[in-house]
């Protein structure tokens, strides 16, 4: 029962494994015993009984010995079983090998009687073919003539059935204007007239003569006939000349109709416009000629070719006036290319009418290979393509130059509140975007697979050097022409503000503009073959250096940046400074009368101060504080002390009020010195300390060039204190303030016939009625 439940199969292979191993057992295992013995040796030929069953009872208890030894009696009889199969099949297999022997005995004893047969048979074959042999032999010169001739029959009745049949083909070919089938068939027949014309064929020959008569006639009609394409007025020449047709006196007419047909085949716009090559796929570009769709200047072209093909077939000597016709058609092309690239294009439009130009001259060349027409094409192609790059930053640098022609329009007319800085930051972006935009349109071209522009490669790179260095040199003498510094009788046509944005326009151009496009590779791969190629490349050889030099250019706008930075600080002094000479220049100082007020020109001057802060801060940064009352230092002509300044000004009798002039110079030896003009900074305190600075100046030197009675010089005290805490306001250097306002006061002094001062209370109440008047007309800046 325990064996029943093992699984057939496996008890199937372990009863194959066991007769295998009891018919062929291992010899290469040993025949010791194993020291490791185990359970699974029995089915071994170095199984130890012994060892065997002092393993299995020291593993198994009683009742695992009782089934063990069930399991071991089931297969003994099995193993029997498979035994007694294995006898009884092996007996059936030797039975049937026995009847298999008796059956072939029985078969071999009739085979040799048939073999003697065959060879008997073999032998006669062998005879019968040696006399076929010998007929063959005696008969194969005499069938080989018979032959020939037969075949010759056949190809006479064949000729004759032509030659008969040879009017009415020609007749044929005439009514269907198959005038090349019926040239062919014509001059097929020639040979057969020349020598059978007179006898046997003579009325074909003279039908057929009248026929080609005929083809003749219309062949020439055809040949001069201008509705006729130039293909088809070439064919007709050719077959003429088969016909032995005297056409040299043709080829002057025929080239006229050539170069006739030289102006239908110019370039146009709408040949431009239906270019629709797709330039990122190589192959196209590289094979132009198979390129569909072909348009209809591709077409005519193509039929203008086959036509000089034709044209040299017929006229061999005629290769010289054919390569003129040639070179003149891609002339033509390239100065129709040089008038269309003067309009604003891109590199895309540039490229179609390129690849059509170069589709012309490799069916040119193919046609005429003497004249080289690819050479050709380089060198007149060169011109147009540098002019092309020429052109395209001469249209940036116009348009940079139209953003600040509408700045300054804007400006004038007061459109926009901020318009300097929407100014400055479109001319940014124009020049810096502007100039991004044509690298990446000049790296399409160098991008671009057509054989053309890979030629010129390595020019492209050093005309766009070239270009931008060309372009920043112009666009400085743009800016100096706008600000009016190339014509100084300009200068009162020219706004403030412009000449700020030039400045700060100019800084933009040195700190970024310029690294940015120089060190494009940082910032897109796409512009990093023209940017690598700024520190050399190009064909340009190495004694010459590279083309475009950032250096320089850095430091010509920066260089201009500085000096627009000056003429706005002068063209804004200069407007401070006209207001001032009017306020000294119109009244009476020696009839003046008591101040009852600070004089209006103060809030005119101011007004104009503050003006000058807010267009400033459009355009400059802020910068950082450099000066104080504590740290101001340096050299200046003229310097004293508040204190005693404050202490003369009191004096109330005029004895000592006119000696202050002697302490004056006294002091300037005591004084710690003030620092007042500075170097000009590209920022807004800097400039407008300047524009203060220098307002103030003028107004001492307007100062001195009057002469004041008391109340004059008292209304120049009253204007010049109430200017102090405004002007500190705008400027940070308070130091520097403080002294030029006690200039202008001492000045004053100086040139005052009874210089005595207000009583400091009642300058303080004149103060701040004037700031409670202002303040009343202002009330929103409060």
């Amino acid at each position: 029962m325990e064996v029943a439940d093992v699984p057939l199969d496996d008890k199937a292979k372990r009863m194959r494994d066991l007769l295998s191993s009891f018919y062929a057992p291992d010899p290469s295992l040993p025949s010791s015993p194993s020291k490791q013995a185990s359970l699974d040796a029995i089915n071994t030929s170095s199984f130890d009984p012994d060892q065997y069953m002092n393993l299995l009872v020291q593993k198994s208890n009683l009742e695992g010995l009782l089934q063990r030894h069930v399991e071991m009696a089931a297969e003994i009889k099995n193993l029997d079983t498979d035994l007694q199969m294995l006898v009884y099949e092996n007996y059936n297999k030797f039975i049937s090998a026995t009847d298999t022997i008796k059956r072939m005995k029985s078969n071999i004893v009739g085979m040799e009687v048939n073999m003697e047969q065959l060879l008997h048979k073999a032998c006669e074959i062998m005879s019968v073919q040696s006399r076929s042999d010998g007929v063959n032999t005696s008969l194969f010169e005499k069938r080989e003539h018979i032959e020939k001739l037969h075949r010759t029959r056949n190809l006479l009745r064949k000729v004759q059935q032509f030659i008969y049949d040879l009017p009415a083909r020609l007749g044929k070919c005439i009514k269907s204007e198959a005038y090349a089938d019926a040239v062919r068939f014509y001059t097929g027949a020639m040979p057969i007239f020349k020598v059978y014309g007179e006898s046997s064929f003579q009325d074909c020959k003279r039908a057929s003569e009248e026929a080609i008569a005929v083809i003749t006639k219309n062949l020439q009609g055809k040949l001069f006939s201008d509705s006729e394409s130039i293909q088809a007025r070439a064919e007709a020449a050719v077959l003429l000349k088969q016909l032995d047709f005297p056409v040299d006196s043709l080829q002057a007419k025929l080239l006229e109709k050539l170069e006739q047909s030289l102006e239908d085949l110019q370039l146009n716009m709408e040949d431009i416009s239906c270019a629709s090559v797709d330039s990122s796929d190589p192959s196209e570009q590289r094979n132009m000629s198979t390129t569909p769709p072909i348009t209809a200047h591709e077409a005519s072209v193509r039929e203008f070719a086959e036509a000089i093909r034709a044209y040299r077939v017929i006229f061999p000597d005629s290769d010289d006036q054919l390569t003129k016709l040639a070179k003149h058609l891609v002339t033509k092309h390239l100065q129709t290319t040089e008038q269309y690239v003067r309009n604003r294009i891109g590199s895309a439009d540039l490229l179609r009418v390129l690849r059509i130009i170069w589709t012309d001259v490799l069916l040119m060349d193919d046609v005429i290979q003497e004249a080289v027409m690819g050479d050709y094409c380089l060198e007149t192609a060169r011109v147009v393509v540098k002019e092309y790059i020429a052109n395209t930053f001469s249209h940036l640098l116009h348009d940079i130059s139209d953003t600040l022609t509408k700045s300054r329009i804007d400006q004038k007319d007061g459109l926009e509140k901020d318009s300097l800085q929407v100014a400055l930051e479109a001319s940014k972006k124009k020049v810096l975007q502007g100039s991004m935009d044509v690298l990446l349109d000049f790296r399409q071209l160098l991008d671009d697979e057509l054989e053309l522009l890979v030629k010129l490669k390595d020019w492209i790179v050093d005309w766009v050097q070239e270009g931008f260095q060309d372009f920043f040199r112009k666009l400085d003498d743009r800016f100096l022409l706008l600000s009016g510094r190339n014509n100084s009788s300009n200068h009162d046509q020219v706004l403030a503000g412009l000449v700020l944005v030039l400045a700060q326009l100019s800084l933009f151009i040195e700190q970024t503009a310029i690294p940015r496009i120089t060190e494009a590779r940082r910032y897109g791969q796409e512009f990093y073959e023209i940017a690598a190629s700024f520190s050399g490349g190009g064909i340009r050889g190495s004694e010459y250096g590279p083309a475009f030099v950032p250096g320089e250019i850095c430091r010509m706008f920066r260089s201009t940046g500085e000096k627009f930075l000056h003429l706005y600080i002068k063209m804004r002094t200069q407007r401070v400074s006209v207001l001032l000479k009017k306020r000294f220049n119109t009244p009476n100082w020696i009839k003046h009368k008591e101040p009852r007020e600070v004089h209006m020109f103060v809030d005119l001057f101011l007004h104009e101060l503050e003006a000058i802060r807010n267009e400033v801060k459009q355009i400059l940064p802020e910068g950082l504080r450099k000066h104080r009352r504590t740290d101001s230092n340096g050299s200046t002509n003229s310097s004293r002390s508040n204190p005693l300044r404050e202490e003369k000004l009191s004096r109330s009798n005029t004895q000592r009020a006119r000696s202050q002039l002697l302490e004056t110079h006294l002091a300037k030896l005591f004084k710690q010195k003030v620092e007042i003009f500075t170097k000009v900074e590209f920022n807004q305190e800097s400039v407008v300390s300047m524009i203060v600075k220098l307002g103030l100046k003028s107004l001492q030197e307007f100062v001195r060039l009057q002469t004041f009675n008391r109340s004059g010089f008292q209304q120049i005290q009253l204007d010049i204190q109430f200017l102090r805490n405004p002007s500190k306001e705008i400027v940070e250097d308070e130091a520097a303030i403080d002294f030029l306002l006690d200039e202008v006061i001492v000045a004053a002094a100086e040139r005052c016939l009874d210089p005595i001062p207000l009583e400091p209370p009642i300058l303080d109440k004149l103060i701040q009625a004037k700031l409670a008047k202002t303040r009343e007309q202002n009330p929103t800046s409060q």
